[in-house]
């Protein structure tokens, strides 16, 4: 009886105030799934930042017979002893893992490998291209100690940190994980205020009701409980819409560019980040419905 009592007064509730219920889902739906993309935009940065930094490398190249770099002008191309004084000064760095010496021909092989250099490709020879040796660090962090170190070496060119071209790539995917995070905090406060306002809309059309319920000694949970049931279930619903976006974003936007990314953006996620959202909307909805009634509701 009780229980059937509860849920008929939240039908009511939701019956009566049917605009602002709509406006809730739509807001949630639209909140929780700004903060689903800026989640999965988030995991599939930390991804593919881990990812490429067990590969960053310092390229360290090498002096060649026509190098226009002005630390080879002095010195000329490097010999083969200076070459293996340079590799062994390198290994015995603390800090570096390994160390591999690319010749010309392998780096010419490297180099038409690329779809961006198969125009140049045909008419790039072996002595064109310079020999250098990959570093790679246990540390990337400290690739400016290690490349402070390396410059000025008799018979290096120039050193080209790989971290350095991925930063402004991660700079640019942080920004927009920002921004998705903070238009989704905003539509989650907006998501709370209008909770609450709906909240406490319906409690000011039962307020008769609830003098009632508290004249025959009903208790403050028993009041509130309809009041909180139209706010989860109205959380539950814009959350189910929040879902579908975020299919929809991963199959339209994340499948689209997964060809420029090393990682892709599982399934797996997308389900934690639905699960985590819903959960989100629900929450709020609770806690703006408590602390709604507990300062407009009075009986």
């Amino acid at each position: 009886m009780r229980a059937n009592f509860i849920f008929s007064e939240v039908w009511i509730g939701l019956r009566r105030n049917l605009t602002m219920t709509i406006a809730v889902i739509v807001t949630v739906a639209v909140g929780m799934a700004l903060l689903g993309v800026g989640l999965m935009i988030n995991s599939q940065v930390t991804s593919m930042t881990g990812y490429w930094t067990d590969k960053v490398e310092l390229s360290v190249y090498l002096c060649g017979k026509d190098s226009p770099f002005p630390a080879c002008r002095e010195s000329g191309a490097i010999s083969r002893e200076q070459k293996v004084a340079l590799e062994t000064t390198i290994k015995s760095m603390p800090e570096v893992d390994s160390v591999v010496f690319e010749d010309s021909a392998k780096a010419l092989e490297n180099f038409k490998l690329s779809e961006n250099n198969r125009t140049l490709s045909s008419i790039v020879k072996v002595e064109d291209m310079p020999e250098s040796f990959r570093v790679k660090l246990k540390d990337p962090e400290k690739t400016a100690a290690i490349t402070q170190s390396i410059e000025g070496q008799t018979g290096v060119s120039n050193i080209i940190n790989e971290r350095d071209l991925l930063d402004s790539y991660f700079g640019f995917m942080n920004r927009l994980q920002a921004m998705a995070l903070g238009v989704a905090f905003l539509m989650v406060c907006a998501a709370t205020l209008l909770i609450g306002n709906t909240v406490r809309l319906s409690a000011y059309n039962r307020r008769r009701e609830t003098g009632i319920m508290r004249l025959v000694g009903a208790s403050n949970v028993y009041i509130q409980l309809p009041f909180v049931l139209e706010g989860v279930i109205a959380g539950l619903i814009g959350g189910v819409f929040a879902a579908v976006l975020l299919i929809i974003t991963k199959v339209a936007l994340f499948e689209g560019i997964q060809t420029y990314m090393a990682v892709p953006l599982g399934w797996d996620t997308v389900a934690a980040v639905i699960t985590g959202t819903m959960a989100v909307g629900v929450l709020i909805c609770i806690l703006a419905s408590f602390i709604t009634l507990r300062r407009y509701l009075r009986v």
